[in-house]
């Protein structure tokens, strides 16, 4: 094998290499990023049992504030508008309560599904990287057979003609 079928074989491994190289860093990267994304979404349900908290604490407020005006103003607890008031105040509370879940649900749900596509861009990335090493080998491949340096061909002659040792050692 002559010393320029050794460069580009060398050369031909450490790329080989360093595609690797980047193709698991990229996927880390990705998992990485996947990761984080989960952590968001565990964080944002957290945020909406706190907000919820929150809620009803305000709510007991405002309802104990109701009841001691509609006292003062001599109305009977539990009996007629009184009641009614008290009633849509719980079913308008119920429902702010769904809609905090729900919204943290969907901003969740969005933020898993960013993790999941993150996760599996990584593993594209691995995948593009893993057919760019096989394009490596088949280049670095027909670069050697094509310099005589394959296998089941005659070796290549140390005997150079006059031009091509100009040549060779003009670059």
């Amino acid at each position: 094998m002559s010393w320029q079928a050794a460069v580009v074989g060398g050369m031909g491994a450490l790329q080989y290499r360093q595609q690797g190289a980047i193709g698991k860093y990229n996927e880390a990267l990705m998992d990485r990023k996947a990761a984080v994304l989960e952590t968001q979404a565990e964080a944002i349900e957290k945020k909406a049992e706190f907000d919820i908290a929150q809620f009803d604490k305000k709510f007991e407020q405002i309802e104990g504030n109701t009841k001691v005006q509609l006292a003062k103003s001599g109305v009977v607890q539990g009996t007629g508008t009184g009641y009614r008031i008290e009633l849509k105040n719980r079913m308008e509370a119920e429902l702010q309560r769904k809609l905090i879940q729900y919204n943290a649900k969907v901003a969740a749900d969005r933020k898993l599904e960013e993790a999941r596509f993150a996760e599996i861009s990584g593993q594209i990335v691995r995948q593009q990287t893993k057919l760019a090493q096989i394009n490596t080998i088949a280049s670095t491949g027909t670069t050697l057979l094509t310099m005589g340096g394959g296998f089941g061909t005659k070796p290549q002659s140390n005997v150079y003609s006059q031009a091509n040792f100009n040549f060779a050692w003009s670059r």
